[in-house]
């Protein structure tokens, strides 16, 4: 808990009021409706006026972006706008013209970094449909994506995450270690184990050609899509970074990993993969390394994101089900 905060409650008390407080930033008129639609790495608020469309407030956690990092995060978010025929949401500058915008509090120990966006309109794909489709549409956007991280030129000094081994299951995890799952017993502890040492002597082999690992979304989740009439936009690049482009269809299966329709979800993004960017077979073939790499990641923030609705959600039954899921991926070897 950060803030010298005792309560998670307490901490979405004191971010309320820091979102609230921070409209003038933008000039926009206070009191407002402001409401939190999602409290995971930062707080995203729903901001509806009096008059206009809502806007969308991301608050930003404490010591996981730097200023720098949110800035070339924007950059990519618009170059992708410009010229990579992927609809994002735009930025709102403030009065000051600063596409971030940092607020002190006087409850909260440290200032937050905070950035505004245009709503978007759109629904989130439902994941009780059928998810073939949606799937193909992820394909889709995934190739266009990273077609463009391919070409585009990014600015000095650019800044983003690392995803791969060290920095999600090694040395360095952006998230924790998996080990500190919940439910995390002897058992669970060495099915696992082999698991994270066969998923690391995979990655090696696959290496990290520039046909196969570069800038990449790192979230692409149906729940980041946004389908309005014959467009589908992207959200949410929070987490982009440079990692593995198969990483970005294990994120659309995340939190059902285990699930029998992971394959079929699998072929359907290939398909829509493969509308604008070859994927070789032997890619192809390693997808389910990713699968398991995502969910030995999950792990990991569920360890270390215990107070959050999503983690409670999941919580123990996630670690016993990974290792039901990790003795599937281990026996494919055999």
């Amino acid at each position: 808990m950060s803030d010298d905060v005792s309560s998670h409650g307490e901490l979405v008390a004191r971010l309320d009021r820091l979102a609230q407080s921070a409209l003038p930033l933008w000039g926009l008129p206070t009191p407002a409706a402001v409401t939190l639609i999602n409290l995971s790495e930062n707080a995203t608020y729903r901001i509806d006026l009096p008059e206009g469309p809502p806007k969308i407030l991301r608050v930003h956690r404490e010591d996981y972006h730097s200023a720098n990092a949110i800035r070339c995060e924007l950059a990519w978010l618009e170059a992708l706008q410009a010229d990579g025929g992927v609809v994002t949401p735009p930025v709102v500058p403030g009065l000051d013209g600063r596409k971030i915008q940092t607020k002190r509090s006087p409850d909260l120990a440290r200032p937050r970094h905070m950035v505004l966006f245009e709503f978007l309109e759109g629904e989130e794909p439902e994941e009780t449909q059928e998810l073939a489709g949606h799937f193909e549409i992820l394909g889709e956007i995934s190739a266009k994506l990273h077609i463009h991280a391919r070409t585009w030129q990014r600015p000095a000094n650019f800044e983003r995450l690392t995803w791969d081994y060290e920095h999600m299951l090694g040395a360095n995890p952006n998230w924790g270690d998996w080990r500190e799952a919940p439910a995390m017993d002897g058992e669970a502890l060495k099915i696992l184990s082999r698991q994270d040492a066969a998923i690391r002597r995979r990655l090696e082999i696959f290496g990290k050609g520039p046909e196969r690992y570069g800038l990449i979304h790192a979230d692409l989740r149906l729940a980041n899509l946004l389908l309005h009439g014959a467009s589908t936009r992207v959200i949410d690049f929070d987490d982009c970074g440079f990692g593995w482009n198969l990483y970005d269809f294990a994120t659309g299966v995340s939190f059902f990993e285990e699930s029998p329709a992971v394959p079929e979800l699998a072929a359907s993004w290939v398909e829509g993969y493969r509308k604008h960017l070859d994927l070789p077979a032997g890619d192809e073939a390693e997808m389910m390394t990713f699968v398991a790499l995502r969910r030995m990641v999950l792990l990991a923030w569920i360890g270390s994101h215990g107070e959050t609705d999503l983690a409670k959600q999941h919580g123990l039954a996630y670690t016993r089900d990974s290792c039901d899921l990790a003795e599937r991926y281990l026996s494919s070897f055999n």
